[in-house]
């Protein structure tokens, strides 16, 4: 008898939990644009298909972007991952997507975003990357007077002064004609302008001997390895060595910034004690904001003891920082080089705005472009004049966006947002609600995945030659909706760095764009003509390459070899 009695209840469990599998495979997201899913694996297997089709390492967005592509370009994709993880819906529409960046009645600073757990040992549990409501809005407040306008506008001379190592260093490339990975040296360059703009730290990243360079850099870099592959948004125990090994360097990093607050606690404790405190001229550096805990009323004001939980916050910030602010400007100037490298209009009209600001005569004078770029913190706002270099960087940001946003709507929250209406409207849950409103499409439970590689090429906004590297299209009358461009994301939670970063990018461009000619080896070289030897251009004004290069998964979107590039120097007309 209690063996019948068991065998019904396992019987009746067996029958309940596949039922239960069968309507959230089949039933519950059916009104979701998807692949054909599988019953115990549900998109994984045909996911795993696509990838062993393309490059083994290439970044989740070019899956997702072929499998929108096959799906005919709806605005939004569902991918069910479970029990990996919870379904993902990948958002291809820029109206969808502002949807879920905007504030709103239920989320007064937008939707939540997703736990960042796999990047804790990079930037710590309190980072403002990951603090949500009040906690974010408390950093928010205390960090934005660093990069307000005025501040940034007088860090230029700083910025400036550490693109004389990258000169060098592109110099002494010149003369020996070796290959290096541009990203190497941009990375290196924005880590100096980090250190000096926003640390008050010398961290060395561009001397010739890298054993010369910051414990910090080293440690820094040591630590994002350990995020160089595809497997990085995996749980822990998938890769549980890799687990450990990223939370003891990101210990080491933790410690080495650790001594730089404590010194700076102390020169600060220092100035308070023999002189009245602030008001100052210009915003303290980051560090400095970052020990000063935000009170109830919006102020900040110093605190004279460092506390643990003060010093571990205060590093949280510094280490985000330090990630956001060298990672994404380094690779988007790599890849601003290398998009002008195979354009040759594009190239030749930057050149002759530099020109017409700088003088033709200063074409090959690293020297005299840094001097006028550093007059320009208190003259005429220069930068701004550099409406085609403006333009190249938004194209740059368009085709080749550093990261997406990934966003969760906690169970039962009511999340629903209603497609464009030049897309067909989802089918109804059922026949009798046919005729009705629709509802739009509830968003609870799901990975909410703004993937601005493909809403970055949409043709529907930016025309057939969305895939094409053309500033022009940034010029003139304004087209192109806002919520279309969004590399730093948008709504509340934009990137409180972008401008930093942009300035930072104007002035690196200004100073080596017209000095220098790069040709890239290897992935993504020019094809020339057999006969001639000369670049062969195609029909849209870039010059025809072997392979695309594609880009890897490093926390962000990475160029697969770094962008290998020969340098040399320009001096008068460039060689097309």
């Amino acid at each position: 008898m209690l063996s019948l009695l068991l065998l019904s209840t396992v019987s009746i469990a067996l029958v309940w939990l596949s039922r239960r599998i069968w309507y959230e495979r089949f039933r519950r997201y059916r009104r979701f644009p998807q692949l054909p899913t599988s019953l115990l694996w549900g998109h994984l297997k045909i996911y795993h298909e696509i990838v062993q089709r393309g490059f083994l390492d290439c970044d989740h967005d070019h899956i997702f972007a072929q499998i929108h592509e096959a799906l005919g370009r709806p605005p939004v994709v569902l991918l069910d991952y479970r029990p990996i993880c919870r379904p993902v819906l990948v958002i291809a529409s820029h109206a969808v997507a502002e949807q879920i960046s905007r504030p709103s009645r239920q989320f007064r600073f937008s939707v939540p975003k997703l736990g960042l757990g796999f990047l804790e040992p990079v930037i710590g549990h309190t980072s403002i990357l990951a603090a949500e409501g009040e906690a974010w809005k408390a950093l928010r407040r205390t960090f934005s007077p660093w990069f307000a306008g005025p501040h940034l506008q007088a860090l230029v001379p700083t910025i400036v002064e550490q693109t004389r190592g990258f000169v060098a260093q592109l110099d002494a490339l010149a003369d020996s004609g070796e290959a290096a990975p541009l990203v190497t040296l941009t990375t290196n360059l924005m880590y100096d302008i980090i250190g000096a703009a926003l640390l008050d730290e010398d961290l060395h990243a561009q001397h010739r001997d890298p054993r010369h360079q910051s414990q910090l850099v080293r440690a820094f870099n040591h630590l994002v390895h350990a995020y160089w592959d595809d497997k990085i948004h995996l749980p822990w125990f998938f890769n549980p060595v890799n687990a450990l090994r990223r939370r003891r360097r990101g210990a080491r990093v933790q410690r080495l910034l650790q001594s730089i607050v404590r010194r700076k606690h102390a020169e600060l404790q220092q100035q308070h004690e023999t002189k009245a405190p602030f008001p100052q001229p210009q915003p303290p550096s980051i560090t400095a904001l970052a020990l000063q805990p935000p009170t109830e009323d919006g102020d900040s004001s110093s605190s004279s003891t460092l506390t643990p939980a003060l010093l571990n916050q205060a590093c949280d910030q510094l280490r985000t920082f330090l990630l956001g602010g060298h990672d994404s400007p380094s690779a988007t100037v790599a890849w601003a080089l290398y998009e002008l490298s195979r354009t040759p209009r594009a190239q030749s009209a930057l050149q002759a705005e530099l020109d017409a600001l700088f003088g033709a005569g200063t074409r090959a004078d690293a020297g005299a472009v840094q001097a006028a770029l550093a007059r320009a913190a208190t003259g005429p706002d220069l930068l701004r004049r550099m409406v085609y270099l403006d333009a190249v960087l938004k194209e740059t940001l368009r085709l080749q966006p550093p990261a997406s946003t990934a966003r969760c709507a906690p169970r039962g929250s009511g999340l629903v947002v209603r497609l464009p209406c030049d897309h067909p409207q989802p089918r109804p849950e059922s026949p009798e609600h046919e005729h009705e409103h629709d509802p739009g499409l509830c968003l609870d439970d799901l990975i909410l995945y703004n993937c601005n590689a493909i809403i970055h090429r949409d043709p529907a906004v930016f025309g057939p030659d969305a895939h094409v590297f053309r500033p022009e299209r940034w010029l003139g009358p304004a087209t192109i909706p806002p919520s279309a461009w969004r590399p730093y994301e948008r709504g509340p939670r934009a990137c409180i760095g972008q401008e930093f970063a942009r300035i930072a990018m104007r002035v690196i461009l200004a100073v080596v764009v017209r000095r220098y000619a790069f040709t890239k080896v290897g992935v993504g070289a020019v094809v020339r003509d057999a006969a001639t030897g000369r670049p062969v251009m195609r029909p849209d004004g870039q010059f025809e390459v072997e392979a695309m290069v594609y880009t890897t998964r490093q926390i962000t979107a990475r160029p697969v070899d770094g962008l290998m590039m020969t340098v040399s120097r320009r001096g008068g007309e460039p060689e097309l």
